[in-house]
């Protein structure tokens, strides 16, 4: 019979390691939060090689006292809670106490710090889990982490990390969320000796989302809050016409800090319901302000997922503020004020990324709507990848001809055939295949005739063409059919 035995520390830290820190933006994200749980109004951070060779945060919180420096890798250790009580009032970012614990189990690391009004600091080695005495080093106030050669004790775990790239990107994403949702902070990002951010303290929330994303997406954010039995929701969301293929600037942030939740993310789409191409998403920068007693941020080591207390309230207060901001917001006029702005501070840059004419000529009303489209998905998609305007259904009619084209509420109701050839319809039959102009969103053809521009969404184009060739054969009687083997 196998014998039951007792693990050794150093086997429960590296499982607790592997729970916690799964990838160097996992050692990015956890002393960040701890350089602004101690009340740091700069943090920096300089990564090399994507964090696999080292990573350092510094920053001037309020430091460690230097008979506090074991404590502080230990297991468990926190000067965040006390008891089981204080779990259901956190009120930081972290509370666990197994951060530096997990970390230093896995790598090299050196920890320098000074407490705020300490004549000198004091400097601590972890090599793999064994800690070197503690000794005095002169440092400014504040803590400086440095992590070195990350997983270089557990092989297996070094194998499955990515490419150097591909690390730098998570760890761009969690410094990102965190200096997002902290503008009073000064953050800096440092890759390889090169500056890739550098963010000073802003004096709201908007300005920080400038220096991320640009002034284009910023002018275009709308301004939503509400406010129901002591829950708080604040924060931007973006004109319909910036959207993403994806979900991952969608930013909802809980009493400070990051969460993923579907089904606020649902309610979100709920919201734009209407206003967007399927397939593309919402762009949104969401906070949440509530007691602390109303949701459980203790139910994963990563605190990424949380569980609130009513969800369904909370999903409902989302989706009506948004949707009542939109009622009450013109849309249509923001997209001509905006377009009218960028024009008129247009630059040689953007002209050069606006697309060609290709030919096309456009019915008058619709000018103004195309501009502005033109514009965004132009000088737009350069600052910001992967954004694409959505255009509202309602700002574009199609020419009667094609219409009429289209219609089909007057089809005959006898069995003759259908023609489907275009040169049978309203449409001008001089207008071959080969003058079509583009293809949008692999969901529309664009071409013209004499009175203006023509869409076409091939998707329905195809099924009539389905429905036609199907309805023939049903009404000439040569459609196949094949008897169940079992009835």
């Amino acid at each position: 019979m196998p014998e039951i035995r007792q693990l050794s520390p150093s086997v429960i830290n590296k499982i607790a390691a592997g729970e916690v820190i799964e990838r160097p933006a996992s050692v990015v994200k956890e002393l960040m939060e701890n350089s602004v749980d101690a009340g740091a109004s700069r943090v920096d951070v300089t990564v090399a090689q994507g964090g696999t060779e080292s990573i350092r945060i510094v920053d001037n919180g309020c430091g460690i006292r230097p008979d506090q420096m074991m404590m502080a890798i230990a297991s468990h250790a926190t000067s965040k809670i006390e008891d089981a009580e204080d779990l259901f009032n956190v009120e930081t970012l972290g509370f666990r106490g197994e951060a530096l614990a997990s970390i230093a189990e896995v790598s090299q690391m050196t920890v320098r710090s000074c407490a705020d009004g300490a004549t000198e600091g004091a400097e601590l080695e972890i090599n793999g889990g064994k800690a070197e005495p503690v000794k005095p080093c002169g440092c400014p106030v504040g803590t400086s982490i440095e992590v070195r050669n990350l997983f270089f004790n557990t092989p297996v775990r070094r194998r499955f990390m990515k490419a150097n790239q591909t690390e730098m990107g998570h760890i761009t994403e969690a410094f990102t969320r965190l200096a997002l949702v902290h503008p009073n902070v000064h953050f800096k990002l440092q890759h390889n000796g090169r500056v890739t951010q550098d963010l000073p303290s802003a004096d709201n929330w908007k300005d920080r989302i400038a220096h991320f994303y640009g002034k284009d997406l910023a002018d275009a954010l709308i301004w939503v809050e509400s406010e129901e039995e002591g829950i708080r929701l604040s924060g931007f969301v973006a004109d319909p016409v910036f959207n993403r293929s994806h979900t991952r600037m969608q930013y909802l942030f809980l009493n400070g800090r990051h969460i993923r939740d579907r089904s606020l993310q649902h309610a979100l789409g709920e919201a734009y319901r209407g206003l967007l191409l399927t397939g593309r998403y919402p762009i949104a920068f969401l906070k949440l302000d509530m007691p602390a007693h109303l949701v459980d941020v203790n139910v994963h080591p990563t605190k990424l997922e949380v569980r609130f207390q009513d969800a369904r309230k909370l999903y409902s207060q989302l989706l009506s503020t948004i949707r009542n901001k939109f009622l009450s917001t013109d849309l249509t006029a923001r997209v001509h004020e905006h377009s009218e702005r960028t024009d008129a501070a247009g630059t040689p840059a953007a002209s050069a990324e606006r697309p060609q004419n290709l030919g096309l000529s456009y019915p008058r009303s619709d000018v103004s709507s195309i501009g502005a489209t033109n514009q965004y998905s132009g000088s737009g998609a350069g600052q910001f990848p992967g954004v694409t305007p959505a255009i509202p259904a309602d700002n574009y009619r199609l020419p009667e001809s094609f219409q009429r084209a289209l219609d089909t509420s007057n089809l005959p109701a006898n069995t003759e055939r259908l023609d489907v050839n275009p040169a049978a319809a309203d449409v001008p039959a001089q207008l071959p295949i080969s003058t079509l102009g583009l293809q949008v969103h692999n969901r529309y053809l664009v071409t013209q005739d004499e009175s203006g521009m023509l869409v076409i969404d091939q998707h329905a184009l195809h099924e009539r063409v389905l429905y036609e060739q199907l309805r023939e054969k049903v009404l000439a009687g040569e459609l196949e059919t094949q008897r169940l083997l079992v009835p």
